[in-house]
Order: C-alpha cells, then structure tokens, then sequence
C-alpha cells in the first residue's frame, strides 16, 4: 500500500524469529518536536490492511503553505522552548517541517491502536532534530 509500512503479525513466516512470537516492530516517526511511536504488527493487520500500517501522521499542509503559515524563526523558538535540540543545514527546511503541517500522530497512532491494525508499546520523546 501506498503510504504505509510492513506490519506482519505474529507468527508470519518472513519475519525472523525473535520476532515471530510478538508480530512485526513498527516505527512511527513524529515530525519535528512530535513524539515518535513503536508499534507491533498484528493478525488482523494480515487480514485486512495486507500487513501494512501507517508510516507516519501524514501531511496536512503542502509544503508551501506551512511556509507561508508559519516562520523558521517561530519553530525554532518553539522547539528550544521544549528543550529540543536542533542541528540544521538550512532554516529553510525547518517551516516546510513544522509539527503544524502535519496530522497529530498521537491520534492517527490512537486510530490503528484502536482498530486492532497495530498495537503501541511505546511513545518516544523527542531529544533532538536533525535536518
């Protein structure tokens, strides 16, 4: 699937066998200063999403409208604001890459927890940003 990354369930036969017992390791990365997630596989992602699940919280800006939404400067004050180191090679990367141009990957994680298609095990807290 598009937009999506393997999950397989427990017991499926392409994964190695320390994790054959618990299902596929998943993660889901967060976008700047979001946290990131790891998940497991499931059955029933086998059944009904082809052993997939999502790959990340997904876009809900284009790039050129978090650019014209919101400031480099704005991030970057934002991210020191939560004790988030940030290392980048050009600030005009960082708008482009605001937590505001992406869903909140709190509840899209929430979403497929929910509906059985992968499970958290654990939320991440971001420590630095690197671009």
């Amino acid at each position: 699937r598009k937009g999506a990354t393997r999950a397989f369930g427990p017991n499926h036969e392409c994964l190695p066998e320390k994790y054959k017992p618990i299902g596929q390791p998943v993660i889901i990365g967060g976008s700047m200063g979001t946290s990131s997630f790891v998940l497991l596989g499931t059955e029933k992602a086998m059944l009904e999403t082809f052993g997939s699940t999502v790959h990340g919280a997904g876009r809900a800006l284009s790039r050129s409208e978090a650019k014209k939404t919101i400031t480099a400067k704005a991030v970057l004050r934002k991210l020191e604001r939560d004790g988030i180191a940030v290392r980048v090679s050009s600030p005009k990367l960082i708008a482009e890459e605001a937590s505001i141009a992406y869903k909140d990957v709190n509840e899209v994680v929430d979403s497929v927890h929910e509906a059985g298609i992968s499970l958290k095990v654990v939320r991440l807290r971001p420590l630095a940003v690197i671009k």
